[in-house]
């Protein structure tokens, strides 16, 4: 009889995972390539963030914590002088609805 293989945990998952853009594919998210590049480092910080506040209990609460942190990032670009939220026009995956 051979030994039962440990059960590989989402946090395991997430830590074999090498860049954002694999992190994002894996929780389905759809994302702008150029945002990522540039502002991969202010993502990782939120989505970290947002595990330690929340305590993701499952893949669809680990996958919030990361969409939030996107849309926190994207909205951080929009323009205020603006006034506009054209970012988040038709979106309905964060909190903020």
């Amino acid at each position: 009889m051979q030994p039962a293989t440990p059960a590989i945990t989402i946090e395991d998952k997430i830590k074999r995972l090498s860049n954002v853009s694999e992190l994002l594919h894996f929780f389905d998210i759809g994302f702008d390539s150029g945002l990522i590049h540039e502002w991969q480092g202010d993502l990782l910080k939120r989505f970290n963030g947002y595990v330690i506040l929340t305590k993701p209990q499952d893949w669809f609460d680990y996958r919030r914590c990361l969409k939030n942190a996107y849309c926190k990032v994207q909205r951080g670009r929009l323009d205020r002088s603006s006034k506009t939220r054209s970012a988040c026009r038709g979106c309905t995956s964060c909190e903020r609805r």
